[in-house]
């Protein structure tokens, strides 16, 4: 079992490019391992390190800079996400320590690995963004999911979010654990519908 998503404070790093792929996210090059772990290190490898090959930091990439090191939240712009369905981008990111994305849209598959991986993916207008990345040193972000509400400062943003998954985040549940916890409600669905039904279980 993961670790549960409730209310959660941390640094939201400014990654405002739109249309952030999944291979900008972690290079395929960098995807050694069908295991989930190991992948912090490739994350935005592209991006976080000089050249390829290396691993001297970028000090003008944001994850790189003074007080965005530790940062716990992505802030971002249109379509993140977006290229192939790989889960290693997820994995990559909850490795890191990022625990949720703030971004005017997301790649559908990846919002779905994300819910499915113990990250919150939270879909905000671009003037609500604009807000919470407006400072041009590093913000404290507080994020509620029971309330589904990002507060910064003494501004607060209302987020939506399906049922399934906000279940999945809070319990902190992935789809097989989600089954398993709901094995007797199903048994005894089966059981009562057996009677009812019976020539569907021959």
């Amino acid at each position: 079992m993961r670790q549960t998503f409730t209310r959660f404070s941390g640094v939201a790093a400014p990654l405002m490019i739109d249309n952030v792929d999944t291979d900008q996210i972690i290079p395929s090059r960098e995807m050694k391992t069908t295991s989930r772990n190991g992948l912090a290190e490739g994350l935005f490898a592209g991006w976080r390190y000089v050249s390829e090959g290396n691993r001297i930091p970028d000090k003008e990439f944001i994850l790189n800079r003074e007080g965005y090191r530790e940062a716990k939240i992505l802030v971002s712009g249109e379509n993140f996400g977006c290229g192939s369905s790989r889960e290693h981008a997820v994995w990559a990111l909850e490795e890191y320590g990022i625990r949720a994305i703030i971004a005017q849209s997301f790649g559908e598959i990846f919002y779905n690995n994300c819910t499915r991986n113990g990250v919150l993916p939270i879909r905000l207008h671009s003037s609500e963004i604009a807000g919470i990345v407006a400072s041009s040193s590093p913000q404290l972000v507080t994020i509620d999911l029971p309330m589904q509400k990002v507060l910064v400062n003494d501004r607060e943003y209302h987020f939506e979010i399906g049922a399934y998954a906000k279940r999945l985040l809070l319990e902190g549940l992935d789809p097989i654990s989600m089954t398993k916890k709901e094995l007797p409600v199903i048994r005894t669905f089966q059981e009562a519908d057996k009677l009812k039904r019976p020539w569907l279980y021959r």
